[in-house]
């Protein structure tokens, strides 16, 4: 059997930059095991599969795979799925945006899709879930352990470790300062002990400063139980980050934005843009977007 696929890095408006993707079209007939199988053997932070809609509302039906699970949810893997859509569609428009409706585990996803001269350049998706908030079993020292800091560096005035979720739970831990975050290094052996049996299993440094004018948050992500060792660009991790800092913010009625940068560390930098929307002083919406690029196209050959 003869599948085609596709790659595009995303999170980024050049090759070589932000997150791969691997996208195999009309293949969401294959079974679940072989899909596991060859996103193994694609071995990238994601591999989706696509397929016709199942319901009224979608546009397709999505199913993401880590090396190592299925995943409810993922931001680069939407983002990716809708640009690529979008760019496979018989009459796109020259100008303006699009929405499609992806069908992903996690329920409907809404995905804006923006054209410039017929070419999709831009997707933003809005989380399907508003983000679920829950403490940390574990004190700020020992997580800061856990990556390779002092206690001194985590949990700064006003940023408490929390878990959150937008789909997909995180860790999310702030650090105080940059040099801080990019000489945090995960300890596995820790991380065993701590999380890997926990709601939430991802680690995602979070830091509120940058490197890049014009960002507002440096961060980075560990996903050792998806079998990532560290992403370079994370979309449902940014959702969670919108969560939480919204509720940080706590106004009554506000859109708030940031501009997030990931990946340095791993020589693949990223921008994910972030929004959220806050009305009778709660988050309402979460949204998050970014660019992709076409890297590649092949055939996998798998034995029938």
């Amino acid at each position: 059997m003869d599948l085609p696929f596709h790659t595009l890095d995303v999170f980024t408006h050049r090759t070589f930059g932000g997150n791969p993707l691997g996208v195999f079209p009309a293949a969401t007939h294959l079974s679940t095991e072989l899909m596991q199988r060859i996103a193994r053997e694609m071995n990238l932070s994601e591999t989706v599969f696509l397929g016709p809609p199942e319901t009224a509302e979608g546009t397709a039906r999505v199913r993401i795979f880590t090396p190592a699970v299925e995943v409810p949810f993922a931001g680069h893997p939407t983002v990716g799925s809708a640009i690529f859509l979008a760019g496979v569609a018989t009459d796109p428009p020259h100008e303006g945006e699009v929405t499609l409706v992806l069908e992903e585990n996690v329920g409907l996803v809404p995905v804006d899709v923006r054209f410039e001269a017929r070419e999709p350049t831009f997707a933003r998706f809005t989380t399907a879930m508003l983000p679920e908030h829950r403490p940390s079993p574990h004190p700020a020292s020992d997580l800061a352990t856990m990556v390779g800091l002092d206690a001194a560096d985590v949990g700064p005035d006003g940023l408490d470790v929390e878990m959150v979720s937008c789909g997909l739970p995180y860790h999310i831990i702030p650090v105080a300062s940059l040099e801080a975050v990019k000489r945090a290094t995960l300890d596995p052996t820790l991380w065993r002990k701590m999380l890997a049996e926990s709601w939430a299993h991802h680690v995602y440094l979070v830091c509120m400063d940058a490197d890049e004018a014009g960002v507002d948050v440096h961060v980075r992500m560990f996903a050792p139980g998806s079998g990532v060792a560290e992403d370079p660009a994370t979309g449902s991790a940014a959702a969670a980050l919108g969560g939480y800092l919204s509720r940080i913010d706590g106004r009554e009625e506000a859109r708030l934005t940031w501009t997030v940068e990931q990946g340095s560390e791993v020589g693949r930098p990223s921008l994910l843009y972030v929004e959220a929307d806050r009305a009778l002083g709660a988050t309402k919406a979460v949204r998050v977007g970014g660019k992709a690029v076409a890297v590649s196209r092949g055939t996998m050959v798998v034995p029938d």
